[in-house]
């Protein structure tokens, strides 16, 4: 595995975000949004196999080497919407692609339908619409909300007395990990500090959504995209998990390619990463 990238520090109006960029000068542009509690790193397997792509792999906010937001913001995926779309502008992609995994499929998919006329394709792994919620659980879902937040303030970031045990805790998380897959993550989302090491991330991001979206809300975003979309869906993922998905998705204008392998099948071994590549390099540049 070998990627020669360049680092990038991005000055948003509101956050300063890390990135680094890969591929030709002249490739398509794309934008890689990782998942939650990722980093950039989780497309270090992928882009290496993926050919003609100008490649920008940001760190969202929050995560990796990227600036926390400031105290009193919240982590919104609309918020993580507008930093994507704010990143293509400051490198004046006014059409651009988006590659997505997890919570980044999500907001790619959510800033496609936002701005349908920005997007030239839309490239997602194992998941495409946010969570969502009955309308008769919002105040409730709200409720759990502020008190999650009210307890979080005396809460500490655990430190893990060596960075070993720090990888461990990754694949242990509630999304796991392969070992090898939790290495690739520590080497942009683990710091030292006194004690020992702790991951960058901000704690905030486990705090639960104040609001989510209705079912109907949210596939009205996919029905406005008027690019193609490929997802791929790994056979041990989420998407398999959720009863009535594949029922929604047949009704969609989806290209869907489902392939062996966990949550992160591109990132836990070089296999499921190439099965990913090949799929999208025939989606990026069709016969």
């Amino acid at each position: 595995m070998s990627m020669q990238v360049e680092e990038v520090r991005l000055s948003l109006p509101h956050i300063e975000l890390a990135a680094h960029i890969s591929g030709p000068e002249d490739g398509l542009p794309v934008l890689a949004v990782h998942g939650w509690m990722d980093n950039a790193m989780s497309f270090a397997r992928l882009i290496p196999k993926l050919h003609g792509l100008r490649i920008v792999a940001v760190d969202l906010a929050g995560h990796g080497y990227s600036d926390h937001r400031p105290p009193g913001a919240s982590y919104l995926i609309w918020e993580y919407v507008a930093d994507i779309l704010q990143v293509a502008d400051q490198f004046g992609w006014e059409r651009f692609s988006l590659l997505g995994h997890s919570m980044g499929a999500i907001v790619s998919t959510l800033l496609t339908g936002t701005m349908p006329h920005r997007v030239e394709r839309l490239a997602l792994i194992d998941a495409i619409i946010p969570h969502t919620a009955e309308p008769q659980a919002m105040a409730a879902e709200l409720a759990t909300a502020l008190d999650a937040q009210k307890a979080h303030g005396s809460k500490r970031k655990r430190v893990h007395d060596s960075f070993d045990k720090a990888i461990e805790a990754r694949m242990k998380g509630q999304v796991p990990v392969n070992r090898e897959a939790s290495e690739l993550l520590a080497q942009r989302g683990v710091m030292p500090v006194p004690g020992g090491y702790v991951w960058r991330t901000d704690s905030r991001l486990a705090l639960p959504s104040p609001v989510r979206l209705t079912l109907p809300q949210a596939l009205a975003f996919v029905e406005r995209i008027t690019c193609p979309i490929n997802l791929v869906v790994a056979q041990q993922g989420i998407l398999r998990k959720i009863p009535g998905t594949f029922d929604m998705l047949e009704r969609l204008p989806v290209e869907i390619t489902e392939l062996p392998g966990r949550h992160h099948l591109h990132l836990e071994d070089e296999e499921g990463a190439q099965a990913v590549a090949d799929c999208f390099n025939r989606f990026f540049h069709p016969a």
